[in-house]
């Protein structure tokens, strides 16, 4: 397994692709440090920008890397090797390249201009969250063979998380207005990686006033020990559930 991830790591890092990627973070990150004296306001910015850019990057690199190393994963199978090992080797390889940039691009500039539990929070949130869509990239890769359909159904499932999911709970709201949804609000919440790491990060940032009640409830509940906990599991669920699901079919698909 260890041996698989390790030629899959050193395959990654000679790709122009992550290497353009992480460029692209550094200069963003830093630029908006640089450009405003104000910490908050850069990590707000920063923030927006965590919050589309990497998970889209992570489910598509990591969907497009897995179907153009389909020979190999052939080749893997056809040896005494067992589906689980393959597969999780796979993963390994590509969730640590792809965390290397993370890290490289947003949490070093991170750390050189605005360290403190608000920027260690947005690290961890932000690996997390790559984790995460790296998992549903290899759940949309194992469900199909076809390379298109496969990154189409990839962003599919951000463009859902990223905009339809808050277009729904925005009709949600709407429709039941008159009902008392606050608690309603924080179920809803967990079947969203981003907005978890959304609304952690907000809460780090002392700007939940600004959500009016609705904010008042998440300070009170995420803000807590207990809330804390609850998120940091409910981002491990969406690492763990969609790989799970995905070993599933790996293990049953005839390549």
């Amino acid at each position: 397994m260890f041996k698989i991830a390790k030629y899959i790591i050193f395959d990654i890092l000679k790709s122009k692709v992550l290497l353009a990627y992480t460029l692209l973070l550094a200069i963003i990150c830093t630029s908006i440090f640089m450009a405003d004296a104000d910490v908050t306001k850069g990590l707000v910015s920063i923030t927006t920008v965590m919050l589309i850019i990497v998970p889209l990057v992570s489910i598509v690199y990591a969907t497009t890397y897995y179907f153009n190393a389909y020979e190999f994963t052939e080749l893997l199978v056809s040896q005494p090797i067992s589906r689980l090992h393959i597969l999780m080797g796979k993963y390994i390889g590509i969730s640590t390249s792809i965390l290397l940039a993370f890290v490289l691009g947003v949490c070093v500039p991170i750390a050189v201009f605005a360290f403190s539990t608000t920027g260690l929070t947005m690290m961890a949130t932000g690996a997390l969250l790559t984790l995460s869509f790296i998992s549903l990239a290899f759940w949309a890769s194992t469900i199909t063979r076809d390379k298109a359909k496969g990154i189409g159904l990839a962003l599919m499932i951000w463009f859902y998380f990223a905009i339809i999911f808050d277009g729904l709970v925005l009709l949600f709201l709407f429709l039941f207005g008159d009902y008392p949804l606050e608690k309603a609000m924080i179920a809803i919440i967990s079947l969203n990686p981003i907005d978890l790491a959304r609304i952690l990060i907000l809460l780090q940032l002392d700007i939940s006033a600004l959500m009016g009640y609705t904010g008042a409830l998440y300070q009170q509940f995420f803000g807590s020990g207990l809330g804390i906990a609850f998120s940091l599991i409910l981002q491990l669920l969406w690492i763990v559930i969609p790989m799970i699901l995905a070993l599933k079919i790996f293990k049953k698909k005839d390549l």
